[in-house]
Parts: C-alpha cells; sequence; structure tokens
C-alpha cells in the first residue's frame, strides 16, 4: 500500500488483500503486439518497395519467389490434408528401418570375415588363435576410441538417461547427432566383434536421438514441434521405435518402452508409437527379403513347434520353476554388474590407471573373453564357436539333443552342442555359467552396447538346460488321459528367454516379444506364469538393471513410492520443503539483484511483489536476470548515454561552472603514450651505455607524458565505476524480461503421495510452496527424492508384492555435489592491468565495467560451488549434471557416473547381497 491506502501496481499487477488481480489480459495484450508486428511489416514492405522499372534480373527473382510461394502452398495443403505427425512418423519409421538394418548387414559380413579368417587358418592352432583373439579385439578397442573421441554420452546403453530425460531433466549432449554417429558407428563395431554386448539399449537411444533431430526439423513446417511438453512425445515415440524395428517386434516394442521409460504414460501416444513401430519393423523385414536373408517377411528366430498341444499342464510346474529361479538369476545379475563397477571405483589407485590407460580395460576383457571361448580350447565344451544370434537359434531348436543319437551333422548349427566326450547337460551348463559372468563384465566396457541379447541368450540356455533335463526324465513323455505329450525343449528356452530378461529389465512385455520374435504364441500360458513369477521375485531382491544404473550413475531420477507404507500419507510439503528461498522482489534494485546471482546457482528464481507481503507473482530464468543486469550496466550503454549527455551539455549555455559525472571523459591522446623500452640502452655485458643529454631528456619527457596518462586512464576508470555504482542504485526495471506468470504451485498440507504424483506425471524439477498466494517455500527434486527414499528406507522401490525380502535397513546412493576449483580475480588487480594495458597500448580501456569482472565462487562449508552470476545455463548444467571426462573411472565403464567423484567407504554397505 502507497502513503495514500492506494494499492500499487507491478507488472500490471494489482495488489489486494488477499491475491490481488492483473489489470491487463494476456490476451489483449498479444492482440496488440501482433497487430503492432503487422503494421510494422507492411510499413517496411511499403517502404522497401522499388519505383524504378524492374530489371532482368529482378523479374527472375520475382518469378523465383513466386515458384517458392506455390511449393509452400503445396506443402501446406499436404500437411493440412495429411497432418505434420504422419509426415514425422513415416519419415521416423523409413530412417530407423535403413539404420537398423544397415548395422545388422555390416554386423552380419564382419562376423562372416570373422569366421572365414578363423577356418582359412585351419591347419595352424596358434594362428587361428592369433586370428580369433585379435579381430574382436581391435574392433572393440576401435568402438571404445571413436566413442571417447567423437562423443563419450554414447557409451554405454541410453536407456537409464532416456528415462531421465523424460523425466524432465536435461542432460548435456545426449541427444546430438555427434552422440548418434558415435552410438552408430560403436555399436556396429562391437555387435561384428561377437562379444555378448546387445543391440536393444543403445538402438532406443538411437531412435531418440533420429526423432529429436526430426522433430526440430520438423519444427520449420508447424511450430508445435517447438513446444517443450511435444518434445517427451517425440521421445517415447523414438523409444517405441527403436525397439520395434531393432528386432521387428512393433507390438512388444511398443509395450517394452512405455515398461521402461514412462512412469506416466499418455495414451495419446499410442497409436504413434504403434504406426511408426509397425512402419519400421515392416521396412526392415522388407529390406532383409530384399537382401535375400529371408525368402519372405518371417520372424527373427522362427519356431516350428507343433499348434495342437506344445505342452501339457503336468508342464506347468517345471514352468514355474523356470520363472522362479529366472528371478533369482536375474536379481544376481544385476547385482554383480553394480558391484563389478563399484568394486573398481572404490580402489582409488586402479581407477586412476583405468583412467589414464582407458583401453587396458576393454582391452582385457575382449582378450579375456575370447581366449576362453576359443574353439579348439576351452570353447569346444561351450559351444564358443556360435554367435549370439546362431546361439538363440540353435537353442530354440526342436530336436531334444540328450535323446539324438543320429549324425550330427545333420543338426546344422546345433552340432557345437554335441561333443562325443561330454555331455550335453555339462556343455550347456558350461556355456550359462561362462556368458554369465562374460555378460556382466562385458556390458561395463565403455563402448554402445546394451543388456537385453546378452540376458536373453543367457535365459535360452537355462531354459533349454531345464528342458533337456525334462525331456531325460520323461523319455517317452507325458501321459495324460491316454494322450502322450512330448517334451520340447526348445519351448523351454523360450520361456527361459522371456522369464529372465523380464527379471532383469522388471517388465512383462518380454512375453510378447518372444511371440513375435519365434512366430508361434503356442506357449502364451506358461510363458506369462514363469515371466510375472520371475519379475515378483526379481523385484523383491533388486532394482531393474536400468534402474540401478540409474543409482550408480547418481542420475537425478525421482524414485518410485513403494506398497504398505503409511508414512507417504503422513509426511506433507512442508515438512520437507526449503524455508529459505532466495527470491527476487519487484522493488529491489539491480545492486541486490547482482547479489543475489552471486549467492546461488538456482535457474530458476521466484519473483514476489515485495519482501514484506511475499506475493508470488511469477518466476524468472536465471539467464533473463543475467541478461537484464548485464545491459544495465554495459559497456554500450554507458557510452550511449555518454553521448546523448554530451548532446544536451553542447546545446546547454555553459556557465564554466557545471561539473558532475556526466562531464564527458578526458580524451587520452594516442601520441601521448610513449613505448619505452627498458633493455634497449642494456648492452650484452650488462653495462649502461651513455646517453648524449638530447636523448636523455626525450626520455625524461616520455616518462613525464607516460605518467600523466595513466592518471587519466586511473580516472577513466574510476568515473566508470562511479558512474557502474550509481547504476546499479536503481530500480530493477522488468519490461524486458521474460516472467513465468504461472509457476507450479502446492499448498502447505499436500502429502507426500499427492506431490509425487504430480511430479512423475508432469515432469517437475521444483514446485513452490505458497499460502493464501504468500511464498512460504519451495520443493525441488532433491529433496522430494530424500523425503520418499527416508520413508521407504530404500532406493529405487518398485511395487514388488514381495517387498519384505529385500533389506530395508540398505541406504541409498545420496546425490554427491560437483566441487570444483574457482580461482578468485580481485577487482584492484584487474583495474591495474587494465590501466597498464590503456598505458601501454594507447586505446580505450579492454575491460568491460568493474563491476563485470569475473566474481570469486562463493564456497559452502559443505563444499557447494556456487557460481558468478554471469555463468551461462549451460555451463550450470554442465556443472550440475556432468564432471570432467578424464576424471574417473566412471568414464571407462559405461560412462557409471555424471560426477566426477568416487563412492564413499560409507556407501559399500548400500549394496547388500542376496
Amino acid at each position: 500500500m502507497t502513503v495514500d491506502g492506494s494499492p500499487t501496481k507491478a507488472f500490471r499487477y494489482q495488489q489486494t488483500l488477499l491475491y490481488g488481480q492483473y489489470t491487463d489480459q494476456i490476451t489483449d495484450f498479444a492482440e496488440k503486439e501482433a497487430a503492432k508486428l503487422l503494421n510494422k511489416k507492411q510499413v517496411q514492405k511499403n517502404n522497401e518497395r522499388p519505383l524504378k522499372h524492374k530489371s532482368q534480373v529482378e523479374v527472375k527473382e520475382e518469378q523465383y519467389s513466386k515458384c517458392q510461394d506455390c511449393a509452400r502452398r503445396i506443402q501446406k495443403y499436404v500437411t493440412k490434408k495429411l497432418g505434420e505427425d504422419w509426415i514425422f512418423l513415416i519419415l521416423l519409421g523409413l530412417v530407423m528401418a535403413l539404420v537398423s538394418w544397415g548395422m545388422d548387414y555390416a554386423s552380419a559380413k564382419s562376423l562372416q570375415a570373422y569366421k572365414w579368417m578363423y577356418r582359412a587358418l585351419h591347419p595352424n592352432v596358434p594362428m587361428q588363435y592369433l586370428a580369433w583373439v585379435t579381430y574382436p579385439l581391435v574392433l572393440i578397442l576401435f568402438a571404445a576410441i571413436f566413442c571417447h573421441l567423437v562423443s563419450p554420452q554414447a557409451v554405454g546403453s541410453g536407456i537409464p538417461e532416456l528415462k531421465t530425460i523424460m523425466r524432465g531433466v536435461v542432460l548435456k549432449e545426449y541427444l546430438t547427432l555427434k552422440a548418434f554417429l558415435a552410438k552408430v558407428v560403436g555399436l556396429t563395431a562391437g555387435l561384428g566383434s561377437g562379444m555378448p554386448v546387445g543391440k536393444e539399449g543403445p538402438f532406443v537411444h538411437i531412435a531418440s536421438i533420429c526423432a529429436a533431430v526430426l522433430s526440430k526439423f520438423m519444427s520449420i513446417f508447424c511450430g508445435v514441434y517447438e513446444q517443450p511438453y511435444y518434445y517427451t512425445d517425440v521421445l517415447t515415440v523414438g523409444c517405441a521405435v527403436g525397439v520395434g524395428c531393432c528386432f521387428g517386434t512393433p507390438l512388444g516394442g511398443v509395450l517394452f518402452s512405455i515398461e521402461v521409460t514412462s512412469t506416466y504414460f499418455a495414451v495419446r501416444n499410442y497409436w504413434r508409437g504403434f504406426f511408426a513401430a509397425t512402419f519400421s519393423a515392416f521396412i526392415f523385414r522388407v529390406l532383409a527379403v530384399w537382401n535375400k536373408d529371408a525368402v519372405t517377411i518371417t520372424a527373427l528366430f522362427r519356431t516350428n513347434f507343433r499348434m495342437d498341444f506344445p505342452f501339457d499342464l503336468q508342464e506347468l510346474p517345471a514352468f514355474a520353476v523356470i520363472g522362479i529361479c529366472s528371478g533369482f538369476l536375474g536379481a544376481f545379475f544385476v547385482y554383480l554388474n553394480r558391484q563389478v563397477v563399484l568394486c573398481i571405483r572404490r580402489h582409488t589407485a586402479l581407477s586412476q590407471f583405468l583412467t589414464k590407460y582407458r583401453l587396458i580395460y576393454p582391452g582385457v576383457i575382449t582378450f579375456l573373453i575370447a581366449t576362453v571361448t576359443f574353439p579348439p580350447g576351452f570353447g569346444q565344451f561351450m559351444a564358443g564357436e556360435l554367435m549370439p544370434r546362431e546361439a538363440i537359434s540353435s537353442l530354440f531348436d526342436n530336436y531334444t539333443w540328450a535323446k539324438y543319437t543320429g549324425d550330427p551333422q545333420i543338426l546344422g548349427k546345433s552340432t557345437a552342442w554335441i561333443h562325443p566326450k561330454v555331455s550335453v547337460f555339462i556343455i550347456i551348463l558350461l556355456f550359462f555359467l561362462m556368458k554369465f559372468w562374460m555378460s556382466v563384465i562385458a556390458t561395463t566396457m565403455p563402448i554402445p552396447c546394451g543388456g537385453f541379447m546378452p540376458v536373453f541368450v543367457l535365459g535360452a540356455a537355462f531354459g533349454r538346460l531345464i528342458g533337456e533335463i525334462m525331456a531325460s526324465l520323461f523319455p517317452n513323455g507325458i501321459i495324460f488321459d491316454g494322450i502322450v505329450y512330448q517334451i520340447l525343449p526348445g519351448g523351454y528356452a523360450v520361456i527361459g528367454a522371456a522369464a529372465l530378461t523380464g527379471a532383469v529389465s522388471h517388465t512383462v512385455s518380454t512375453a510378447v516379444i518372444c511371440f513375435e520374435l519365434t512366430g508361434q504364441i503356442s506357449h502364451i500360458l506358461p510363458m506369462m506364469v514363469a515371466v510375472i513369477l520371475a519379475n515378483m521375485v526379481a523385484q523383491s531382491l533388486q532394482p531393474s538393471l536400468y534402474d540401478s544404473i540409474i543409482q550408480v550413475k547418481k542420475l537425478p531420477y525421482l524414485p518410485d513410492l513403494g506398497w504398505n507404507h503409511i508414512s507417504k500419507y503422513n509426511i506433507f510439503v512442508e515438512d520437507i520443503m526449503v524455508q529459505d528461498v532466495k527470491f527476487v522482489s519487484s522493488n529491489c534494485t539491480y545492486r541486490d539483484l547482482q547479489t543475489l546471482l552471486q549467492s546461488t546457482t538456482v535457474k530458476t528464481l521466484p519473483l514476489v511483489d515485495s519482501a514484506e507481503t511475499m506475493i508470488l507473482l511469477g518466476s524468472v530464468e536465471r539467464s533473463e536476470l543475467q541478461a537484464l543486469l548485464q545491459r544495465h550496466i554495459s559497456p554500450e550503454r554507458r557510452r550511449l548515454l555518454n553521448k546523448e549527455m554530451q548532446q544536451k551539455l553542447s546545446e546547454a549555455a555553459y556557465d564554466g561552472h557545471s561539473k558532475g559525472p556526466w562531464t564527458t571523459l578526458p580524451k587520452l591522446k594516442h601520441e601521448s603514450f610513449a613505448y619505452v623500452d627498458e633493455d634497449e640502452d642494456t648492452d650484452e655485458k650488462g653495462e649502461v651505455r651513455e646517453r648524449s643529454g638530447e636523448i636523455a631528456t626525450q626520455r625524461l619527457h616520455k616518462n613525464n607524458t607516460a605518467d600523466y596518462c595513466k592518471s587519466d586512464s586511473s580516472s577513466f576508470l574510476c568515473q566508470i565505476d562511479a558512474w557502474e555504482q550509481e547504476e546499479l542504485n536503481k530500480n530493477v526495471c522488468f519490461d524486458s524480461c521474460c516472467i513465468d506468470p504461472s509457476p507450479f504451485q502446492l499448498v502447505e498440507r499436500t502429502s507426500l503421495h499427492k506431490t509425487h504424483t504430480l511430479f512423475s506425471l508432469l515432469g517437475l524439477s521444483h514446485a513452490y510452496v505458497t499460502s493464501m498466494g504468500k511464498l512460504r517455500g519451495v520443493l525441488a527434486l532433491e529433496e522430494l527424492q530424500k523425503a520418499i527414499e527416508g520413508s521407504t528406507r530404500s532406493g529405487v522401490r518398485l511395487r514388488p508384492p514381495l517387498a519384505s525380502f529385500r533389506d530395508t535397513n540398505r541406504t541409498s546412493i545420496s546425490s554427491e555435489k560437483v566441487s570444483q576449483a574457482t580461482q578468485v580475480w580481485s577487482r584492484q588487480d584487474n583495474c591495474m592491468v587494465a590501466e597498464q594495458q590503456a598505458a601501454d597500448l594507447g586505446t580505450e580501456s579492454p575491460l568491460p565495467p568493474c563491476t563485470h569482472l569475473p566474481q570469486p565462487s562463493y564456497v559452502h562449508e559443505e563444499g557447494e560451488v556456487l557460481c558468478s552470476p554471469y555463468a551461462t545455463d549451460a555451463e550450470l548444467e554442465e556443472m550440475e549434471l556432468t564432471g570432467p571426462v578424464a576424471e574417473n573411472i566412471s568414464d571407462i565403464l559405461k560412462d557409471i557416473s555424471i560426477h566426477s567423484t568416487d563412492l564413499d567407504e560409507d556407501e559399500e554397505d548400500e549394496d547388500v547381497p542376496l
């Protein structure tokens, strides 16, 4: 309220007793601005209209512009009839199908060359071993070097980062063309090496990058693609296409992408995902037929199980055993994968060594795996000569290997599983055990690699082992109601593959993927039973593989609330919010704004009416405030105001006594700055030569002139400083600042459950807590994450029915702040440097105003570094979400940590073994 009792106004906002009201309508303001822009363009067009006769060049330009206008009209008509979504989805599906087929073609040719090189050296076993080890070693090292040089963000799976990005967090350089190129080249080299690495996870990342780039391209024609809410929809479609065209499974791909990446899914994207994934999978299989890889459009790993009764109800207990055991094995796989990374990270010396020599880790792993799988060596007892896809095709075979007594060559690829001196059970068991630890450590290499395909092979081997055991226990089949049902070990392999992948990823859609991969749905009932049981056990013991990577990388992802936790309804926002809020008031000065920017690093600041009323008017981005402050005290504005004042003073009568801060600054003459070389009078022996009186007099004159000019430069800088100090004391004008008038707000009594739902649904990073329109506090993602972990006493909690089996005393990894060393420059030293440069060069001081000098970074007691007020958003994101590339072994092990700090010793108790 003012002195006379009338309400104050700020930003066309009228303050009343409670909430206040806006006096201007946004729609009216938008109409006025649009009319102004239209009139301005019309005036410019009329002013630029030529009055002379048109030349031939102008006629050609006009015709060309008419052609362009015609093309735009045709484009507008087509997009109006078909819609931008259809064009975008068709382009996305077509591009990803071509990329997927190209990668498969290149990796298949690479594996063919690998096998040909090995067989060409058949009599010479040492040369065979050298070729068997060297070929994958070269490809893996090339993939590691290429990714490190082009884009380190391409390392690893990519699904954990996509979950975080779709959650609303911005991760730098993860959706760029450089990451796309590094991912495609590195993944092709990894698949062509024969190592146990997967394609599905990295390909989801590739498809998301392609969707993001295409959305930017489509934004030229339609502005809706520039909206932030549509960006998440685009990434959702990209994930579905990535899984769909990876194996030609559109239905399972859409469902799997939803389960893996989304907490809440918008049904409006359902048709987009199915259309793009189906179109992409269709083109992918058509290209395979065109290349004569297949006779017609069929499943990738087609099976030929009998369709009438492929299993009996008495086999359901065996299928249930596969599901339960797959749950334990999947949890153990996730546990080992995390412990490999944490173990190396805890050993500082080993971590620093592998960071310095980053090719040693992937080289050692590749050499070890290739040596173990060498066919004439230990590989003959574990079907080591089979590549991953060959292993899957043979494991889905209809033949029962334990009962087969004919010629092994008739089995084709399955011949590798039959050894004249070793039982089939031993070979399958050794294959499962060896491939288990190989897959665990191979997925930690710093190359683009996923875990779906290696786990799929492991599950197929485990199911095949159970199937062969059942076939040996019931050699004549199971007799029920007078009907004999033969045991099909291949069906057990399919069920085991779906169950183990479902346990590792905590998804049920792997069953649908298996249906599409095999082309048969005959085992739908036992497969669903096994997958559900595997999920129940695995969710009770460990988080999913992607959530585990999120934990280890310390990505800012919001964990889910567990079941049967009454505390989530008894905890409110007022209990967990931050009450000491940094805010901007509408009547603050530029000095207050500068101090605020120096004391905080948050990207968005609340705007209140005044410090007394604390009525929330909106929120302002940090970049907007930085630009506002820089414009106000910029050298350009100072020179403009000085020029205007000089014009006013020249027009006014001069009385000989007027002098003030706006007096014309002293002009420094260029000839007054004399360059003096202090060493020119010293000979090689260090003796000073004698000078004539004329030269000495000239040098003395130059020194006096330089001293005089230095005093003028000092006076010049002091006047600039005085002008800046005067400008900083003025009130801030927010008219040119972009203000969000409707930031998300919560009330103090909002429960933790409802807050978690709102943050997850809307992808919020923070929310302001208000009471009767007054700002009370702020709730960020970090506070909410700590509250959830404190209430559930766990890390990433899903919704397991058997949640009591997991150790509730396990503490989660708390997010660590990055401490950066900062250099402090004093204002006095910079001014002295500026004076010296001005004195030496004879020009105006190169420094901006003194308030623009780099401010020292303020450091809290906890070690948190607060940036200078002029740090850009990109720098802030880099400080918060990324660390130096070569700081930690995290870059070596699939870019496992976005922070460059190691885990503390007290975090060793975080993961409890099974």
